[in-house]
């Protein structure tokens, strides 16, 4: 893994003005930016080239969750826009995760596939009220072993389940934790959150950080912090 760029800032944000203002704030050297649903939206590609063009690599996590055929062809057009990492659900199943594989097979660059397991929004409650009896541990299991047998390249999950996930996948297998807060940070709408020094112990790969940078009176030296964090773990 490339440990001088294991920090994802998570461009959250509803307007292009406000994620090029933060991203001339960041160094590239130093992080990889996600691109969600709100502000791809709002946005579009030209957006994800814009950012691109400053050097960065963006982690497109729009989370695809389809048939097959459109998830596929829907991630040959992500690997056309050159993202370097894009997400899909693997409660979505194998046929869904292997047509995501064929849709990124042909790019020249083709970008990492990983799946969403529980969303680290998500409790115990919410699964049974989704029909669901396993606990939210055994669920983030299965969906993470039936994601390595689907060829996806990683998962999406908390740091409070990386441990064990280490146990079961095998050592390549990615592990991007969202949910990650310094010391002294909210939670926010975080269920499951670790501080970043935490993550790393655990066996995360990427940490993906929002606000605890995009909110701070500093982002850059809020950035470098957490990236001193992680190199000291």
């Amino acid at each position: 893994m490339e440990h001088n760029k294991r920090i994802i800032v998570a461009l959250d944000y509803d307007n292009a003005d406000k994620a090029i203002a933060m991203v001339h704030q960041l160094d590239p050297a130093r992080c990889r930016v996600k691109i969600g649903k709100e502000l791809f939206t709002y946005a579009g590609p030209d957006l994800v080239r814009q950012v691109q063009d400053k050097g960065f690599e963006v982690f497109l996590d729009l989370k695809f969750h389809d048939i097959p055929n459109t998830v596929r062809k829907a991630c040959a057009a992500a690997a056309d826009l050159g993202v370097w990492m894009l997400t899909v659900h693997a409660s979505g199943g194998e046929e869904m995760m292997l047509a995501a594989r064929e849709g990124v097979a042909g790019a020249e660059h083709a970008p990492k596939l990983v799946a969403v397991t529980v969303l680290t929004s998500m409790q115990e409650s919410d699964l049974s009220q989704l029909g669901i009896s396993r606990s939210l541990e055994e669920q983030v299991m299965r969906l993470a072993s039936l994601s390595q047998q689907s060829k996806m390249d990683g998962v999406v999950c908390s740091a409070k389940e990386v441990v064990e996930l280490r146990k079961l996948l095998s050592e390549n297998f990615a592990l991007v934790t969202p949910g990650i807060r310094p010391s002294g940070s909210a939670s926010g709408d975080q269920k499951r959150v670790m501080t970043p020094r935490e993550a790393i112990q655990s066996g995360s790969n990427y940490l993906v950080v929002g606000r605890p940078i995009t909110q701070a009176r500093n982002p850059e030296a809020a950035l470098n912090a957490i990236f001193d964090e992680i190199n000291a773990a």
